[in-house]
């Protein structure tokens, strides 16, 4: 299906006869693709005498300009580079694969989630051929302690990437938001797998709101946006992918030596909630104060009265309350 959605990537008309030969299948299969690509949430219009045309702009996920798109150094540290068109998500994919091996360097791309999720089990709208949905795994010595902060270094590092493809303002909400515009148009999901004193592995997920279509945002349960809106200009989506790659495989290969402290002055001047008085909303209270920052290991600052009190990740939501 995917190599007849390449075909209609172009926006023109082909008819049945001409799909079916390039592809090798006969008109009825063409039609059968057809209606399972419509499906999908793909517009496809028909035309007697003319043939099919794809209405829904897409740029499918390409390997081979993934790749070249990278440098040596970034390349050199891939294992593997793995394209999905529709899967559950693509954390439980290197999930898989790391309960299995050492998944250090994997890297999963897909079209689409049908079980994509965000923190707390919440639904990831992954419409087809439209966002972001990329998972990676990487491997550390020296237990969880070595993470301490990595889901926000993993932040400043989407950041960067969706700098460099010419759109700045990526703001942070702790732990693992991404906001443009005071609209939320990313997440991280960190996964850790292993011994918790010695050698583990991480399933970093990311997900980017590129391209969503306003019948999928209604999906959403709050304020949104995506990249090529506030853009305002096209921006490519394998660019996107493969500037992302190149950030994240920087900073996990270095991750250990560094660590948070790296990047946090990079963290604190985009935290959205500065000085502002939030929520958290926990297991079992809520506890409002005026957040200051993060410390050293990514830690949210959070002023109580005349006390600052450390909050770490885990089963905590922010809220603003100002």
């Amino acid at each position: 299906m995917n190599s007849l959605l390449k075909i209609l990537c172009d926006g023109y008309f082909h008819s049945g006869e001409e799909l079916g030969r390039l592809l090798g299948i006969s008109r009825a299969a063409v039609w059968k693709q057809i209606q399972k690509i419509e499906q999908m949430g793909l517009d496809v219009k028909s035309h007697r005498g003319c043939g099919y045309c794809l209405m829904t702009e897409l740029e499918l996920f390409d390997k081979n300009t993934l790749i070249h798109s990278l440098s040596q150094t970034s390349g050199s540290l891939i294992k593997e580079l793995r394209i999905e068109s529709s899967v559950s998500s693509t954390n439980d994919l290197v999930r898989h694969a790391a309960e299995r091996d050492d998944a250090t360097g994997l890297i999963v791309l897909a079209e689409q989630q049908t079980a994509g999720r965000g923190r707390r089990g919440r639904q990831w709208v992954s419409p087809f051929g439209r966002n972001i949905y990329l998972s990676l795994g990487w491997g550390f010595d020296g237990g969880v302690q070595v993470l301490e902060g990595l889901s926000l270094a993993v932040g400043v590092a989407v950041r960067r990437a969706i700098k460099s493809c010419g759109v700045d303002g990526l703001m942070f909400k702790w732990p693992n938001d991404l906001f443009l515009e005071n609209k939320k148009v990313g997440g991280i999901l960190l996964e850790i797998l292993g011994d918790p004193s010695g050698f583990c592995q991480v399933v970093v997920g990311v997900g980017i709101n590129l391209g969503m279509s306003d019948k999928n945002g209604k999906l959403i349960d709050q304020p949104w946006t995506d990249i090529r809106s506030v853009s305002g200009q096209p921006v490519s989506r394998n660019g996107l992918a493969a500037a992302i790659i190149a950030e994240m495989m920087a900073l996990l290969a270095n991750f250990h030596e560094v660590g948070f402290e790296a990047y946090r002055e990079e963290w604190l001047q985009s935290d959205i909630n500065a000085d502002k008085k939030i929520s958290l909303l926990l297991m079992n209270k809520t506890i409002q104060g005026i957040a200051r920052g993060v410390d050293e290991s990514g830690a949210l600052k959070l002023e109580v009265g005349e006390e600052i009190k450390l909050f770490s990740g885990g089963e905590i939501s922010v809220r603003s309350a100002g």
